[in-house]
Protein backbone atom coordinates (compact mmCIF):
# COMPACT_ATOMS: atom_id res chain seq x y z
CA UNK A 1 0.00 0.00 0.00
CA UNK A 2 1.54 3.87 -0.67
CA UNK A 3 2.29 5.64 1.99
CA UNK A 4 2.95 9.10 2.91
CA UNK A 5 3.50 9.65 6.51
CA UNK A 6 4.48 11.51 9.39
CA UNK A 7 6.25 8.95 11.16
CA UNK A 8 5.43 10.52 14.89
CA UNK A 9 2.24 11.22 14.34
CA UNK A 10 0.72 8.32 12.18
CA UNK A 11 -1.35 5.67 13.90
CA UNK A 12 -3.36 2.77 12.30
CA UNK A 13 -2.93 3.92 9.05
CA UNK A 14 -3.63 7.21 9.13
CA UNK A 15 -2.62 10.65 10.39
CA UNK A 16 -3.39 11.50 14.38
CA UNK A 17 -2.61 15.43 14.72
CA UNK A 18 -1.14 16.23 17.57
CA UNK A 19 0.40 19.53 18.99
CA UNK A 20 3.93 19.88 18.61
CA UNK A 21 6.75 19.01 20.52
CA UNK A 22 9.60 21.73 20.66
CA UNK A 23 12.87 19.65 21.44
CA UNK A 24 11.35 15.92 22.06
CA UNK A 25 11.78 13.75 19.09
CA UNK A 26 10.94 9.74 18.25
CA UNK A 27 13.46 8.88 20.41
CA UNK A 28 14.21 11.50 23.55
CA UNK A 29 16.63 14.83 22.65
CA UNK A 30 19.16 14.60 20.28
CA UNK A 31 21.41 16.79 18.38
CA UNK A 32 25.37 17.48 18.38
CA UNK A 33 26.88 18.14 21.22
CA UNK A 34 27.97 21.75 21.83
CA UNK A 35 24.85 22.71 19.31
CA UNK A 36 21.41 23.64 20.79
CA UNK A 37 19.89 21.91 22.61
CA UNK A 38 22.53 19.59 23.40
CA UNK A 39 24.94 21.91 25.34
CA UNK A 40 24.96 21.49 29.33
CA UNK A 41 23.30 24.64 29.97
CA UNK A 42 20.17 23.20 28.33
CA UNK A 43 20.64 19.97 29.58
CA UNK A 44 20.73 21.32 33.23
CA UNK A 45 17.59 23.22 32.47
CA UNK A 46 16.53 19.68 31.20
CA UNK A 47 17.12 18.51 34.28
CA UNK A 48 16.03 20.85 36.22
CA UNK A 49 12.42 20.78 34.63
CA UNK A 50 12.13 17.06 34.39
CA UNK A 51 12.99 16.54 38.22
CA UNK A 52 9.70 19.58 38.82
CA UNK A 53 7.38 17.24 36.86
CA UNK A 54 8.24 14.52 38.04
CA UNK A 55 8.47 15.63 41.54
CA UNK A 56 4.66 16.98 41.12
CA UNK A 57 3.51 13.77 39.26
CA UNK A 58 4.80 11.75 42.55
CA UNK A 59 3.11 13.51 45.21
CA UNK A 60 5.41 12.51 47.57
CA UNK A 61 4.96 13.42 51.51
CA UNK A 62 6.98 16.18 53.40
CA UNK A 63 10.44 15.25 53.58
CA UNK A 64 10.37 12.76 50.51
CA UNK A 65 12.53 12.71 47.28
CA UNK A 66 12.24 11.68 44.05
CA UNK A 67 14.27 9.35 42.72
CA UNK A 68 15.57 9.30 39.20
CA UNK A 69 18.37 6.92 37.89
CA UNK A 70 20.80 8.48 35.41
CA UNK A 71 23.03 5.63 32.80
CA UNK A 72 24.76 7.15 29.83
CA UNK A 73 26.77 5.53 26.81
CA UNK A 74 30.44 5.45 26.30
CA UNK A 75 30.78 9.18 24.49
CA UNK A 76 33.32 11.24 26.00
CA UNK A 77 30.35 14.39 26.06
CA UNK A 78 28.22 11.95 28.56
CA UNK A 79 30.69 12.80 31.37
CA UNK A 80 29.72 16.21 30.49
CA UNK A 81 26.43 16.13 30.10
CA UNK A 82 25.91 13.58 33.62
CA UNK A 83 27.14 16.31 35.40
CA UNK A 84 24.65 19.04 34.15
CA UNK A 85 21.64 17.04 34.44
CA UNK A 86 22.77 16.22 38.09
CA UNK A 87 23.04 19.72 39.16
CA UNK A 88 19.72 20.33 37.04
CA UNK A 89 18.14 17.62 39.15
CA UNK A 90 19.39 18.20 42.55
CA UNK A 91 17.86 22.38 42.13
CA UNK A 92 14.60 20.59 41.92
CA UNK A 93 15.39 18.70 44.83
CA UNK A 94 15.31 15.01 43.18
CA UNK A 95 17.53 12.37 44.40
CA UNK A 96 20.24 10.91 41.91
CA UNK A 97 21.40 7.52 41.35
CA UNK A 98 24.14 7.23 39.33
CA UNK A 99 24.61 3.67 37.31
CA UNK A 100 27.50 4.89 34.83
CA UNK A 101 27.57 3.55 31.53
CA UNK A 102 25.12 1.00 30.74
CA UNK A 103 22.93 0.04 28.15
CA UNK A 104 19.76 1.70 27.42
CA UNK A 105 17.25 -0.98 28.47
CA UNK A 106 19.48 -1.69 30.89
CA UNK A 107 18.41 1.81 32.84
CA UNK A 108 14.64 0.67 32.34
CA UNK A 109 15.41 -2.41 33.71
CA UNK A 110 17.19 -0.77 36.86
CA UNK A 111 14.03 2.15 37.30
CA UNK A 112 12.29 -0.57 38.06
CA UNK A 113 13.90 -2.71 40.08
CA UNK A 114 15.29 0.37 42.08
CA UNK A 115 11.88 1.21 42.48
CA UNK A 116 12.63 4.79 41.18
CA UNK A 117 10.56 7.96 39.52
CA UNK A 118 11.75 7.54 36.38
CA UNK A 119 15.11 6.98 34.57
CA UNK A 120 17.45 8.93 32.14
CA UNK A 121 19.97 7.58 29.36
CA UNK A 122 22.55 10.04 28.05
CA UNK A 123 22.72 8.25 24.65
CA UNK A 124 22.71 8.70 21.25
CA UNK A 125 22.01 5.15 20.08
CA UNK A 126 23.57 4.50 16.77
CA UNK A 127 25.07 8.12 16.17
CA UNK A 128 28.54 8.64 16.07
CA UNK A 129 30.23 10.28 18.86
CA UNK A 130 29.83 13.68 17.89
CA UNK A 131 25.99 13.44 18.85
CA UNK A 132 24.40 12.93 22.27
CA UNK A 133 20.90 12.78 23.42
CA UNK A 134 18.60 12.21 26.58
CA UNK A 135 15.86 9.92 26.59
CA UNK A 136 13.42 9.33 29.72
CA UNK A 137 11.70 6.57 31.01
CA UNK A 138 9.23 6.24 33.75
CA UNK A 139 8.73 4.36 36.78
CA UNK A 140 7.04 1.19 34.77
CA UNK A 141 10.54 1.33 32.01
CA UNK A 142 8.28 2.75 29.44
CA UNK A 143 9.50 5.33 27.51
CA UNK A 144 7.69 8.66 29.19
CA UNK A 145 4.18 9.49 27.77
CA UNK A 146 3.55 12.51 25.22
CA UNK A 147 1.83 14.06 28.01
CA UNK A 148 4.95 13.84 30.16
CA UNK A 149 7.27 15.03 27.67
CA UNK A 150 4.92 18.12 27.10
CA UNK A 151 4.80 18.98 30.91
CA UNK A 152 8.55 18.86 30.61
CA UNK A 153 8.80 21.29 27.49
CA UNK A 154 6.19 23.94 29.23
CA UNK A 155 8.90 23.42 32.46
CA UNK A 156 12.06 24.38 30.03
CA UNK A 157 10.24 27.95 30.10
CA UNK A 158 10.00 28.79 32.73
CA UNK A 159 13.20 29.69 34.93
CA UNK A 160 15.09 28.03 37.43
CA UNK A 161 14.45 28.06 41.09
CA UNK A 162 16.77 26.39 42.91
CA UNK A 163 15.27 24.49 46.06
CA UNK A 164 16.52 25.68 50.09
CA UNK A 165 19.89 23.81 50.68
CA UNK A 166 18.58 21.31 52.86
CA UNK A 167 15.74 20.65 49.99
CA UNK A 168 18.61 19.85 47.41
CA UNK A 169 18.72 16.65 45.95
CA UNK A 170 21.57 14.06 46.65
CA UNK A 171 23.40 11.90 44.20
CA UNK A 172 25.00 8.48 45.05
CA UNK A 173 26.36 5.70 42.41
CA UNK A 174 25.34 2.21 42.26
CA UNK A 175 27.64 -0.37 42.54
CA UNK A 176 26.60 -3.60 41.40
CA UNK A 177 24.90 -2.66 38.59
CA UNK A 178 26.30 -4.34 35.53
CA UNK A 179 25.63 -7.33 38.24
CA UNK A 180 22.36 -6.70 38.59
CA UNK A 181 21.51 -6.29 34.67
CA UNK A 182 23.64 -9.58 33.91
CA UNK A 183 21.61 -11.33 36.18
CA UNK A 184 18.10 -9.94 34.61
CA UNK A 185 19.57 -10.78 31.20
CA UNK A 186 20.35 -14.31 31.92
CA UNK A 187 16.80 -14.61 34.00
CA UNK A 188 14.95 -14.49 30.41
CA UNK A 189 16.70 -17.67 28.90
CA UNK A 190 15.44 -21.06 29.87
CA UNK A 191 16.33 -22.25 32.71
CA UNK A 192 16.96 -25.94 31.25
CA UNK A 193 18.76 -24.56 28.56
CA UNK A 194 22.46 -23.64 28.35
CA UNK A 195 25.16 -22.13 25.66
CA UNK A 196 27.37 -24.88 25.92
CA UNK A 197 29.06 -26.05 22.30
CA UNK A 198 28.30 -22.90 20.68
CA UNK A 199 31.45 -20.21 19.99
CA UNK A 200 29.99 -16.77 19.80
CA UNK A 201 31.77 -13.52 18.87
CA UNK A 202 30.15 -10.58 20.84
CA UNK A 203 30.50 -7.28 18.99
CA UNK A 204 29.67 -4.25 21.32
CA UNK A 205 30.22 -1.22 19.05
CA UNK A 206 32.81 0.15 21.72
CA UNK A 207 29.64 1.21 23.52
CA UNK A 208 27.55 0.47 26.63
CA UNK A 209 27.54 -3.36 26.50
CA UNK A 210 31.12 -3.33 26.53
CA UNK A 211 31.36 -4.57 29.75
CA UNK A 212 28.31 -6.66 30.22
CA UNK A 213 27.17 -9.10 26.81
CA UNK A 214 29.98 -11.17 27.06
CA UNK A 215 29.79 -12.16 30.38
CA UNK A 216 25.89 -12.85 29.97
CA UNK A 217 26.52 -15.22 27.56
CA UNK A 218 30.14 -16.66 28.90
CA UNK A 219 28.11 -17.28 32.10
CA UNK A 220 25.43 -19.01 30.15
CA UNK A 221 28.07 -21.49 29.07
CA UNK A 222 29.39 -20.15 25.99
CA UNK A 223 32.61 -20.16 24.65
CA UNK A 224 32.95 -15.85 24.04
CA UNK A 225 35.34 -13.82 22.12
CA UNK A 226 34.66 -10.17 22.20
CA UNK A 227 35.21 -7.29 20.19
CA UNK A 228 34.74 -3.68 20.15
CA UNK A 229 34.93 -3.75 24.17
CA UNK A 230 37.83 -0.67 24.36
CA UNK A 231 35.96 2.42 24.07
CA UNK A 232 37.93 5.44 24.69
CA UNK A 233 35.47 8.06 24.08
CA UNK A 234 36.13 8.36 20.42
CA UNK A 235 35.03 5.44 19.08
CA UNK A 236 31.25 4.58 20.10
CA UNK A 237 29.84 2.70 16.21
CA UNK A 238 33.10 3.32 14.67
CA UNK A 239 33.19 0.78 11.98
CA UNK A 240 31.92 -1.87 14.30
CA UNK A 241 28.92 -3.34 15.85
CA UNK A 242 25.22 -3.38 14.69
CA UNK A 243 25.47 -0.63 12.29
CA UNK A 244 28.64 -1.36 10.70
CA UNK A 245 28.65 -5.17 10.64
CA UNK A 246 31.94 -5.94 8.35
CA UNK A 247 33.64 -6.16 11.64
CA UNK A 248 31.55 -9.27 13.13
CA UNK A 249 31.77 -10.69 10.02
CA UNK A 250 35.71 -10.76 9.48
CA UNK A 251 35.99 -11.92 13.60
CA UNK A 252 33.24 -14.62 12.85
CA UNK A 253 35.54 -16.17 10.11
CA UNK A 254 38.72 -16.02 11.67
CA UNK A 255 37.78 -17.08 14.74
CA UNK A 256 35.57 -20.12 13.49
CA UNK A 257 32.74 -19.40 15.48
CA UNK A 258 29.12 -20.75 14.86
CA UNK A 259 27.87 -17.42 15.41
CA UNK A 260 28.27 -13.58 16.01
CA UNK A 261 26.38 -11.03 17.76
CA UNK A 262 26.45 -6.97 16.99
CA UNK A 263 25.23 -4.67 19.06
CA UNK A 264 24.90 -0.81 18.50
CA UNK A 265 26.07 2.35 21.18
CA UNK A 266 23.09 1.64 23.40
CA UNK A 267 22.73 -1.96 23.31
CA UNK A 268 19.08 -2.06 22.33
CA UNK A 269 19.74 -3.08 19.18
CA UNK A 270 21.16 -6.18 17.67
CA UNK A 271 21.92 -8.39 14.69
CA UNK A 272 23.66 -11.51 13.89
CA UNK A 273 26.13 -13.36 11.46
CA UNK A 274 26.64 -16.88 10.59
CA UNK A 275 29.49 -19.09 10.06
CA UNK A 276 29.30 -17.84 6.50
CA UNK A 277 29.54 -14.64 7.35
CA UNK A 278 25.50 -13.64 6.23
CA UNK A 279 23.79 -11.15 8.36
CA UNK A 280 20.41 -11.35 9.89
CA UNK A 281 18.91 -8.19 10.43
CA UNK A 282 15.94 -7.53 13.04
CA UNK A 283 12.76 -8.68 10.32
CA UNK A 284 14.47 -12.26 9.93
CA UNK A 285 15.45 -12.63 14.15
CA UNK A 286 12.01 -11.20 14.81
CA UNK A 287 10.57 -14.14 12.69
CA UNK A 288 12.84 -16.62 14.07
CA UNK A 289 11.27 -15.67 17.65
CA UNK A 290 7.85 -15.31 16.49
CA UNK A 291 7.93 -18.61 14.51
CA UNK A 292 9.46 -20.44 17.54
CA UNK A 293 6.96 -19.56 19.58
CA UNK A 294 4.30 -20.08 17.52
CA UNK A 295 4.64 -23.48 16.83
CA UNK A 296 5.41 -24.03 20.48
CA UNK A 297 1.95 -22.48 21.23
CA UNK A 298 3.56 -19.82 23.43
CA UNK A 299 3.06 -16.64 21.19
CA UNK A 300 0.42 -14.35 22.63
CA UNK A 301 -1.26 -12.85 19.48
CA UNK A 302 0.28 -11.67 16.43
CA UNK A 303 3.32 -9.33 15.78
CA UNK A 304 4.38 -5.49 15.34
CA UNK A 305 6.34 -4.42 12.77
CA UNK A 306 6.86 -1.44 11.37
CA UNK A 307 5.95 0.58 7.70
CA UNK A 308 9.42 -0.11 6.95
CA UNK A 309 8.95 -3.92 7.51
CA UNK A 310 10.21 -6.29 4.80
CA UNK A 311 7.13 -7.11 2.71
CA UNK A 312 8.04 -10.97 2.79
CA UNK A 313 8.41 -10.80 6.79
CA UNK A 314 4.86 -9.96 6.41
CA UNK A 315 3.63 -12.67 4.10
CA UNK A 316 6.11 -15.15 6.24
CA UNK A 317 4.30 -14.77 9.18
CA UNK A 318 1.01 -14.31 7.54
CA UNK A 319 1.84 -17.74 5.81
CA UNK A 320 2.00 -19.61 9.55
CA UNK A 321 -1.45 -17.92 10.53
CA UNK A 322 0.44 -14.95 12.50
CA UNK A 323 -1.56 -11.84 12.38
CA UNK A 324 0.93 -8.68 11.78
CA UNK A 325 0.41 -5.02 12.12
CA UNK A 326 2.75 -2.13 10.73
CA UNK A 327 3.08 0.63 13.56
CA UNK A 328 5.43 4.33 12.47
CA UNK A 329 8.94 3.78 12.40
CA UNK A 330 10.47 4.02 16.21
CA UNK A 331 10.06 1.19 19.04
CA UNK A 332 7.31 3.55 21.16
CA UNK A 333 4.98 3.38 18.19
CA UNK A 334 5.67 -0.67 17.75
CA UNK A 335 5.18 -0.40 21.30
CA UNK A 336 2.19 1.20 21.61
CA UNK A 337 0.40 -0.76 18.75
CA UNK A 338 1.65 -3.70 21.10
CA UNK A 339 -0.17 -2.74 23.99
CA UNK A 340 -2.89 -1.97 22.45
CA UNK A 341 -3.75 -5.22 21.07
CA UNK A 342 -2.01 -7.04 23.87
CA UNK A 343 0.66 -8.39 22.20
CA UNK A 344 4.22 -9.22 22.87
CA UNK A 345 6.24 -9.59 20.16
CA UNK A 346 7.37 -6.96 17.73
CA UNK A 347 10.31 -4.58 16.05
CA UNK A 348 11.97 -3.22 13.60
CA UNK A 349 14.37 -4.07 10.69
CA UNK A 350 17.09 -2.02 12.54
CA UNK A 351 17.38 -4.90 15.26
CA UNK A 352 15.32 -3.28 17.89
CA UNK A 353 12.87 -5.96 19.12
CA UNK A 354 10.31 -6.17 21.98
CA UNK A 355 9.81 -9.16 24.01
CA UNK A 356 7.19 -7.76 26.51
CA UNK A 357 7.11 -11.19 28.46
CA UNK A 358 10.95 -10.53 29.10
CA UNK A 359 11.34 -6.91 29.18
CA UNK A 360 9.14 -3.51 29.11
CA UNK A 361 11.30 -1.83 26.32
CA UNK A 362 13.94 -3.37 23.20
CA UNK A 363 17.01 -5.24 24.77
CA UNK A 364 19.91 -6.39 21.98
CA UNK A 365 21.16 -9.00 24.38
CA UNK A 366 17.55 -10.34 25.48
CA UNK A 367 16.56 -10.32 21.86
CA UNK A 368 19.57 -12.26 20.84
CA UNK A 369 19.10 -14.65 23.43
CA UNK A 370 15.16 -15.61 22.46
CA UNK A 371 16.87 -16.15 19.09
CA UNK A 372 19.60 -18.26 20.58
CA UNK A 373 16.64 -20.26 22.58
CA UNK A 374 15.28 -21.24 19.58
CA UNK A 375 18.48 -22.40 17.84
CA UNK A 376 19.34 -24.21 20.74
CA UNK A 377 16.33 -26.06 21.70
CA UNK A 378 15.29 -26.77 17.36
CA UNK A 379 18.89 -27.79 17.17
CA UNK A 380 18.87 -26.18 13.94
CA UNK A 381 21.22 -23.02 12.63
CA UNK A 382 19.93 -19.75 11.49
CA UNK A 383 20.09 -19.57 8.16
CA UNK A 384 17.40 -22.72 8.03
CA UNK A 385 15.35 -21.63 10.48
CA UNK A 386 14.64 -17.93 8.27
CA UNK A 387 14.17 -19.86 5.01
CA UNK A 388 10.73 -19.01 5.10
CA UNK A 389 11.38 -15.82 4.55
CA UNK A 390 11.67 -14.48 1.17
CA UNK A 391 13.02 -10.98 1.19
CA UNK A 392 12.05 -8.35 -1.11
CA UNK A 393 14.87 -6.17 -1.84
CA UNK A 394 14.19 -2.64 -0.74
CA UNK A 395 15.95 0.70 -1.64
CA UNK A 396 15.74 3.22 0.37
CA UNK A 397 17.39 7.11 -0.46
CA UNK A 398 17.61 9.94 1.74
CA UNK A 399 16.57 13.39 0.33
CA UNK A 400 17.45 16.46 2.94
CA UNK A 401 14.94 19.03 2.97
CA UNK A 402 14.32 22.31 4.91
CA UNK A 403 12.59 21.40 8.46
CA UNK A 404 9.56 23.27 7.35
CA UNK A 405 8.83 21.40 4.32
CA UNK A 406 5.68 19.38 4.13
CA UNK A 407 5.52 17.08 1.96
CA UNK A 408 2.32 15.31 2.90
CA UNK A 409 0.96 18.06 1.39
CA UNK A 410 2.14 18.64 -2.05
CA UNK A 411 -0.02 16.96 -4.35
CA UNK A 412 1.99 16.17 -7.23
CA UNK A 413 4.17 13.72 -4.39
CA UNK A 414 1.03 11.88 -3.10
CA UNK A 415 -0.15 11.77 -7.27
CA UNK A 416 3.63 9.85 -8.25
CA UNK A 417 3.54 7.63 -5.18
CA UNK A 418 -0.03 6.26 -6.08
CA UNK A 419 1.06 5.80 -9.89
CA UNK A 420 4.27 4.25 -8.71
CA UNK A 421 2.55 1.87 -6.38
CA UNK A 422 -0.03 0.92 -9.23
CA UNK A 423 3.19 0.27 -11.61
CA UNK A 424 4.05 -2.24 -8.61
CA UNK A 425 0.64 -4.09 -9.42
CA UNK A 426 0.39 -5.22 -5.50
CA UNK A 427 3.72 -7.19 -5.58
CA UNK A 428 5.56 -4.37 -3.76
CA UNK A 429 5.54 -1.30 -1.87
CA UNK A 430 6.13 2.47 -1.58
CA UNK A 431 6.82 4.67 1.55
CA UNK A 432 7.77 8.11 2.20
CA UNK A 433 8.39 9.03 5.48
CA UNK A 434 9.51 11.85 7.44
CA UNK A 435 13.01 11.29 9.88
CA UNK A 436 12.08 11.82 13.16
CA UNK A 437 15.25 13.34 14.01
CA UNK A 438 16.85 15.01 11.01
CA UNK A 439 15.39 17.11 8.28
CA UNK A 440 15.28 14.50 5.86
CA UNK A 441 12.31 12.53 3.86
CA UNK A 442 13.47 8.89 3.76
CA UNK A 443 12.17 7.50 0.36
CA UNK A 444 11.49 3.25 0.02
CA UNK A 445 10.37 1.25 -2.73
CA UNK A 446 10.15 -1.94 -2.10
CA UNK A 447 9.69 -5.01 -4.87
CA UNK A 448 10.56 -7.74 -6.77
CA UNK A 449 13.08 -6.78 -9.30
CA UNK A 450 16.27 -4.75 -7.71
CA UNK A 451 16.94 -2.76 -10.77
CA UNK A 452 13.13 -1.45 -11.69
CA UNK A 453 13.02 -0.44 -7.81
CA UNK A 454 16.24 1.18 -7.90
CA UNK A 455 15.07 3.41 -10.71
CA UNK A 456 11.54 3.72 -9.16
CA UNK A 457 13.02 5.05 -6.02
CA UNK A 458 15.75 7.20 -7.60
CA UNK A 459 12.82 8.97 -9.57
CA UNK A 460 10.89 9.61 -6.52
CA UNK A 461 13.71 11.15 -4.57
CA UNK A 462 14.55 12.98 -7.63
CA UNK A 463 10.53 14.42 -7.55
CA UNK A 464 10.74 15.12 -3.52
CA UNK A 465 13.67 17.69 -4.31
CA UNK A 466 12.17 19.11 -7.08
CA UNK A 467 9.50 19.39 -4.78
CA UNK A 468 11.20 20.64 -1.71
CA UNK A 469 13.15 23.31 -4.25
CA UNK A 470 9.76 24.82 -5.08
CA UNK A 471 8.58 25.16 -2.08
CA UNK A 472 11.28 27.40 -0.54
CA UNK A 473 11.10 29.24 -3.68
CA UNK A 474 7.27 29.96 -3.20
CA UNK A 475 7.92 30.96 0.67
CA UNK A 476 10.74 33.34 -0.58
CA UNK A 477 9.15 37.37 -0.94
CA UNK A 478 9.59 39.07 -4.40
CA UNK A 479 11.92 41.91 -4.53
CA UNK A 480 10.18 44.71 -5.29
CA UNK A 481 12.36 47.36 -7.08
CA UNK A 482 11.99 50.92 -6.86
CA UNK A 483 13.18 53.63 -9.67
Amino acid sequence: MASIRNERNEQRGSIKLTSARKYFGTDGIRGTVGASPITPEFVMHLGYAAGKVLTAAARLGSGQHTGVLIGKDTRISGYMLESALQAGLSAAGVDIYLAGPMPTPAVAYLTRALRLSAGIVISASHNPFEDNGIKFFSAHGNKLPDAVEHAIEAQLELPIATMPSAELGKARRIGDAAGRYIEFCKSTFPTELDLRGIKLVIDCAHGATYHVAGEVFHELGADVVTIGNQPDGLNINDACGAVHPQALQDAVRANCADLGIGFDGDGDRVVMVDAGGRIYDGDELLYVIAAFRHDAGLLAGGVVGTLMTNLGMERALTGLGIPFLRAAVGDRYVLEKLQENNWQIGGESSGHIICLDRHTTGDGIVSALQVLHAVRALNKPLSELVKPVARYPQVLVNVRVTRDFDFRANAVLTDAVQQLERSLSGNGRVLLRASGTEPVIRVMVEGADPARIRKHADELAKAVTLAARASVAESKPEKVHEK
